[in-house]
């Protein structure tokens, strides 16, 4: 599906991120694991690398600093002489970050919606310009269930566990912002699409797990893999038609 194409995943070695990446390769892509953590970046890469014929390097990327941006974007411009599409996927937040609504300080509300949000516009902007100047590109953000449904309290009671105020606030605006972008680059060859995954399962509390579930078709949380598919056909000529739509992924929370 991906023959020969560039895409660079940000926070391409956490933990959906490295799903996304072997799932390039797989498909005949060549992964850029963008990520801050370098040495997790080059590990992973690597390791994708030797199962699939070298598609995979790493870069490092600090997706708040465009000196960052604006060095990938030169540098994979140099080696591949096309960058075909950017996935926006890492998830930046502060050591704050996951507090209740009544211990969200001011500054931190600001900080990770900066950090978060401010970055995808950051890697959005740096890289719609470049595609803009070579003829045409993709671009795909990471939403959330929660960027277009409000939070259910009720699965997290019993639990440490919250939906976070910023969480919200920021996968939202990610929706909004891809509509934005699509529109500002509509005509241009550039795309813009989002996707929504319900919860990832990652060791959450039975207590949670059961409640969460229950609002589900079957499946209820998904494994890190269970997006792969409508990531690839939203970077794949497939979906070469589809601008400015947000995919939703939660077999059937939402509802």
């Amino acid at each position: 599906m991906l023959t020969n194409k560039i895409i660079v995943i940000t926070g391409g070695a956490g933990f959906i991120g490295r799903q996304f990446c072997a799932a390039v390769a797989e498909h005949g892509g060549t992964a850029v694991v963008a990520d801050i953590d370098n040495d997790a970046a080059t590990i992973l890469a690597k390791e994708i690398a030797a199962k699939h014929q070298g598609r995979a390097e790493a870069a490092l990327l600090d997706i708040t600093s465009r000196d960052s941006v604006k060095a990938l974007i030169t540098k994979l411009q140099g080696r591949y002489g096309h960058i075909d599409a950017v996935v926006n996927n890492a998830y930046p937040r502060n050591r704050n970050y996951g507090r209740k609504l009544e211990d969200v300080t001011y500054e931190d509300f600001c900080e990770n919606v900066g950090l978060h949000l401010g970055g995808y516009f950051l890697v959005a902007q740096q890289f719609g310009l470049h595609f803009r100047e070579h003829g045409g590109g993709n671009i795909v953000n990471m939403s959330s269930i929660y960027g277009v449904m409000t939070p259910r309290f009720e699965v997290y009671e019993g639990t440490p566990m919250t939906m976070p105020v910023e969480y919200a606030a920021i996968k939202s605006s990610v929706i909004q912002l891809t509509r934005y972008f699509a529109q500002y680059f509509k005509g241009e060859g550039i795309r813009v699409n989002s996707l929504s995954p319900g919860g990832i399962l990652d060791r959450q509390p039975e207590a949670f797990l059961q409640k969460y579930n229950s609002y589900c078709n079957g499946k209820g949380m998904l494994d890190p893999q269970d997006v792969n598919g409508s990531l690839l056909y939203l970077l794949s000529d497939a979906s070469k038609y589809i601008t400015g739509q947000n995919l939703i992924i939660d077999d059937g929370f939402s509802l």
